[in-house]
């Protein structure tokens, strides 16, 4: 039992538990009183309660459905990711059946919070379950067991795993306007799909991405000292050579958020006028303290 558990962290449990209930209020609250869909394996359960009696709800069909496929993802992803993604489903699954059939609020027909507004729903369902999705993802747990068969198979059958999760909710999206008889919602479900994707990303990987500044110079200690004194940052420095003058010079790697890109280029310039300089985005950083 200690060996199972280990590598099980408080504060991740905390966190996707947290992810859990954000997920099931976006979708109860915004997209299945409107009939729209969320995607992955959450869509498909989504539709699959819609098709069959009462008695099979959104809820039995994400643990139905996801938990065979994380386990099957096991030995990929390891005992440690797999705990944590059946945890946050249940933790899903437990509280969307709270809302839709044992608290006090009415979500059989229309959103509480956007009544039947396709466009609202649509984009705050979206943002919403998409920052329960981005917290799983990034305590080290999933939401969606079709995330998982794109890391298993996208290589297999030679396409990446986001094209691999793209199609996947396009058929998913298709297949939902031939048995509704209407296009209408599986097209505000791609509205749903894309706010979700860019949420997702935002809390994966940042609002406010760092920068990163390449600076070839040959004049490094001085270019060091300035950005040291002015941002009261460090920075690599990593010995280089020119291709075409053959010379040496140095590559200086450094740090910084977007409001400092001019202030930077100005000090490096004021000291090495030829000093080449590439600004690149920086999803994250992580450090040991």
């Amino acid at each position: 039992m200690k060996n199972v558990l280990s590598g099980i962290k408080l504060k991740n449990i905390i966190m996707l538990m947290v992810a859990g209930i954000i997920n099931a209020f976006g979708v109860t609250f915004f997209l299945s009183p409107v009939k729209l869909y969320d995607s992955g394996i959450s869509g498909t359960s989504m539709l699959l309660g819609q098709l069959t009696p009462d008695c099979l709800s959104l809820s039995i069909f994400l643990i139905a459905l996801n938990v065979p496929l994380f386990i099957y993802g096991l030995k990929r992803q390891g005992r440690v990711f797999t705990i944590y993604a059946i945890y946050t489903v249940m933790i899903y699954s437990l509280t969307a059946w709270l809302i839709t059939d044992v608290l006090p609020v009415d979500v059989s027909f229309a959103s509480p919070l956007a009544g039947k507004d396709l466009l609202l729903c649509a984009l705050f369902g979206g943002l919403i379950s998409g920052v329960g999705s981005g917290l799983a993802i990034r305590f080290g747990g999933a939401m969606d067991g079709i995330e998982v068969m794109a890391v298993i198979f996208a290589q297999r059958i030679g396409v990446t795993v986001g094209t691999f999760v793209m199609v996947y909710n396009i058929v998913l999206y298709i297949i939902c306007g031939f048995f509704i008889h209407s296009w209408i919602l599986p097209l505000y479900s791609i509205v749903t799909y894309m706010a979700a994707l860019k949420t997702v990303d935002y809390i994966i990987e940042g609002i406010d991405r760092a920068k990163a500044a390449y600076i070839v110079t040959e004049k490094p200690d001085e270019v060091c000292a300035v950005l040291s004194e002015h941002f009261g940052t460090g920075m690599t420095v990593i010995p280089a050579k020119g291709y075409y003058s053959n010379t040496e010079r140095s590559l200086v790697y450094f740090i910084v958020n977007r409001f400092q890109i001019s202030k930077m280029r100005e000090l490096v310039h004021s000291i090495d006028k030829k000093a080449y300089i590439s600004v690149t985005e920086v999803a994250d950083i992580y450090k040991k303290r």
